[in-house]
């Protein structure tokens, strides 16, 4: 089994490259932010408990989290692996998700982390903005203000699985069929 985080801020291309990743490796690709949509629309218990905080405008607890993620787990017990897009975004959610992965005796196997310059993410956000439907996708400055709380939110998330040894970053500037090349090339070294 192999498990992996795809890490990177807003307009990285993580969506386009999980798709391919997902394509090429059959894992199976988690994204919190459909799981909650998901467990909400089936109105689950941890659904629920979700759409509570999400209605009072509030972050949904890590622990409802990693019970979604749990849940996915238990759902797909037959997984060649797991790709994580966007998932953990602190050390408290990293530290869960690794307590987690402890008891289901599995491993997070490799962070990659998509690196690309904030005049590039700001470009390709304007542009996906002009069809996205997305108002956040539209301003440059609530474009910057979501920089910072990523890289404020992240750089420890960073650090933290820099000292697990796992940490890897990627060119993500380039074409897509490059930057896939080099996820590629890290994720075929640690699986060969």
């Amino acid at each position: 089994m192999f498990n992996l985080v795809l890490f990177g801020p807003p307009g990285s291309g993580k969506g386009t490259q999980s798709d391919k990743l997902v394509a090429k490796y059959g894992v199976f690709h988690i994204s919190t932010g459909e799981l909650l949509r998901e467990e909400i629309a089936q109105k689950t218990p941890l659904g629920i408990e979700a759409k509570k905080f999400m209605d009072r405008g509030k972050l949904v607890p890590d622990e409802v989290v990693i019970g979604m993620v749990d849940s996915f787990f238990e759902k797909h017990k037959d997984a060649k692996g797991f790709l994580f897009d966007g998932f953990p975004r602190t050390v408290a959610q990293a530290e869960a998700l690794d307590k987690l992965l402890d008891l289901k005796e599995m491993q997070l196997d490799a962070v990659l982390a998509l690196q690309v310059s904030e005049e590039e993410l700001i470009k390709r956000l304007l542009e996906r903005g002009k069809t996205s439907g997305r108002s956040d996708d539209t301003n440059e400055e609530v474009i910057r203000k979501r920089f910072a709380v990523y890289n404020n939110e992240t750089q420890p998330v960073a650090d933290y699985y820099k000292k697990e040894e796992k940490f890897y970053a990627i060119k993500g500037e380039g074409s897509v069929a490059e930057i896939f090349a080099a996820l590629c090339s890290e994720i075929d070294k640690r699986i060969m």
